[in-house]
């Protein structure tokens, strides 16, 4: 958003606007809701078709047959065996579905859905005409994304993030009495690039923030993210992604059997866990930066930001059986210290009260092609 770029004090990265200037301020300005951040590292992919919706449903993760016009969800592909390949956040507006994906993902998940339409009456495109801009509700900010925000169908595009509660059908493996997620009402506005550009013209650095102010309140709410927490062999048990992107009771789609499996056993074979850093030291780790348990390495970080009132703080993926004590991050600049907050337990499923699933080869239904690999 080439606006943006033009307000003072803005330092760009290679996936956008970064900050303003003073991450603090801008953190601070956004979580009261009186900032927005231009999300230049995430894009829009627009489904249409009348059969969009049930064809959705039967090859992503989410229950999305019945989704009614302005709700919002996220989804998940996974591969047959159960593991992550695409996310999205998910908004309808009666006549499209709106995907928003991290940008490095978009090109990909769009071309997956292509090859898997087959006859349905459904048609994908990327829409690079169109920009995102991400708040929190409850601000000045709120009241400019929808006023600014597009109508195609009538319905203003603005994705609400699920993260704040478990959706139906989700659960959550985190054993916290109140799950940071719960403070963060994180919305998004789908704008033409005219538009954004427009009304970054009549803003000052008060009234904007940066990707790193957005990432430091994701991280402190264990929100996971596919640029971030998802590599090869990710499963969306190990991020407790189960809460919110998939639905434990809908109908077979691909990498179901793993989803249940993992499910009903319990002990995925890795977790996400918090890590609040020791902030003597000015150098932050970096993502795949190595954690150790004594002389053991146990897992690796994932996500790291700076917060405004917990200071250093990490998203790592350790080992199932990495200690749930203190740790240490490896950096190139020497060793840094890291108190460990357990998100998913080393055995998440195995000892909580959840409902059990039935495994896809006792369902009597005929596999459908379109959710062959």
């Amino acid at each position: 958003m080439a606006g943006f770029r033009d307000i003072d004090g803005a330092v760009v990265g290679e996936s956008g606007i970064e900050h303003f200037g003073d991450v603090f301020r801008e953190q601070r300005r956004l979580a009261a809701g009186d900032a927005l951040v231009p999300l230049d590292d995430r894009a829009v992919i627009e489904v249409a078709g009348p059969e969009r919706l049930g064809w959705l449903d039967s090859i992503t993760s989410q229950a999305l047959g019945r989704i009614g016009a302005g709700e919002s969800t996220e989804l998940l592909v996974l591969d047959p065996q159960g593991r992550v390949e695409h996310a999205a956040g998910v908004l309808d507006d009666g006549t499209s579905t709106w995907l928003i994906a991290d940008a490095a993902d978009a090109e990909g998940l769009a071309t997956w859905l292509q090859r898997m339409k087959f006859r349905t009456q459904a048609t994908v495109e990327l829409r690079p005409d169109l920009a995102l801009l991400g708040f929190v509700d409850g601000g000045a900010a709120a009241t400019r994304a929808d006023e600014i925000a597009s109508r195609p169908a009538g319905t203003a595009l603005v994705w609400t993030d699920p993260w704040q509660r478990v959706s139906a059908g989700g659960h959550q493996y985190a054993e916290v009495a109140e799950h940071p997620g719960a403070g963060l009402a994180w919305r998004a506005a789908i704008v033409s690039r005219e538009t954004a550009d427009a009304l970054a013209a009549s803003l000052g650095s008060a009234d904007v923030a940066g990707l790193l102010a957005a990432e430091a309140l994701r991280v402190a709410a264990w929100r996971p993210r596919w640029s971030a927490e998802v590599d090869e062999r990710s499963l969306p048990h190990e991020s407790d992604w189960i809460r919110t992107a998939v639905h434990l009771n809908k109908g077979c789609y691909r990498g179901q059997e793993t989803v249940a499996k993992v499910h009903n056993l319990g002990h995925p074979p890795r977790r996400l866990a918090a890590l609040h850093l020791d902030g003597s030291d000015a150098v932050l780790p970096a993502a795949g930066d190595p954690v150790f348990a004594g002389d053991d390495e146990v897992g690796h970080v994932t996500s790291v930001a700076r917060h405004h009132e917990d200071g250093p703080i990490a998203l790592a993926i350790l080992s199932r059986r990495a200690p749930v004590g203190d740790l240490v991050v490896r950096t190139d600049g020497g060793d840094i210290a890291a108190a460990q907050q357990v998100i998913v337990p080393g055995d998440a499923g195995a000892t909580a009260d959840i409902p059990r699933l039935t495994r896809l080869s006792r369902r009597p239904s005929a596999p459908d092609p379109r959710r062959a690999g």
